[in-house]
């Protein structure tokens, strides 16, 4: 058990898996209260250390409401998204609706909701995740998905700007390729064309400059030093952890 948490009270969406559950562990682990929360209740089991709480974030007042009922937080973690594979010419409007109020309106929403208590106590970090793709490099059929992720870039920058002189920081994350049960419906869905599952999981490899994908744990491990005082001169980043995969 570490300390670089400790005293710290933070929140995460989708924690039910993947990057945002490793996150939420990651937090317990170094001493940090957390409010683990995903729409999906059954997947919350097993969070060892974790206060659980099922939310659609989706749900504007019943986002706001579990941030309220939280109490004082120093953390937010803005997880919460979804991958759609299409171009330009293939988004449909559902698709673009539904990117853009689970990957941009949610978070948001999550800095909308703690911001004003981080001011008023002249502290508190938010972390969100964004995309190599959506940031530094581009990626096919990541049409809806990059527009986004770029937005959570450029949403995250702004308001760090408005906070900045409050003690306030906001960051972001900008994963590469990595192996969670969310690459894993995408490799299925591409299986068929690309030969098979184990094909498919290549092609996803094979574009790693390291040779691998990373591990949820690796993107949770730079969460955990953006939400600790260690990265206190830290602030407005896009910060992109993705194996040399944009070099």
């Amino acid at each position: 058990m570490g300390e670089r948490l400790r005293g710290k009270s933070a929140f995460v969406t989708a924690a039910g898996q993947g990057i945002g559950r490793a996150i939420a562990l990651a937090f317990v682990s170094e001493g940090g209260r957390v409010v683990a929360t995903d729409r999906d209740a059954d997947k919350l089991s097993g969070l060892e250390g974790c206060e659980t709480r099922a939310l659609d974030v989706l749900d504007d007042a019943a986002f706001a409401r579990a941030v309220a009922e939280a109490g004082a937080l120093d953390v937010m973690v803005n997880c919460a998204g979804i991958v759609h594979q299409n171009t330009a010419l293939t988004c449909t409007d559902a698709e673009w609706e539904l990117a853009f109020a689970l990957n941009c309106r949610a978070t948001w929403k999550g800095m909308a909701a703690v911001l004003p208590g981080m001011v008023e106590r002249g502290r508190g970090a938010v972390v969100n995740i964004a995309s190599a793709a959506g940031w530094a490099k581009a990626a096919p059929n990541r049409f809806t998905y990059a527009a986004t992720k770029a937005a959570v870039v450029g949403m995250t920058k702004a308001a760090a700007v408005d906070v900045v002189a409050q003690g306030v920081r906001l960051n972001c994350i900008c994963p590469g390729t990595v192996d969670t049960p969310s690459l894993g419906e995408r490799i299925a869905a591409n299986a068929a064309a690309a030969g098979g599952m184990e094909a498919a999981r290549g092609a996803f490899v094979a574009r790693q400059a390291m040779g691998r994908l990373g591990s949820a744990e690796e993107i949770a491990a730079l969460a955990v030093y953006l939400a600790s005082d260690e990265s206190a001169f830290v602030t407005g980043q896009a910060i992109v952890i993705d194996g040399g995969w944009t070099l």
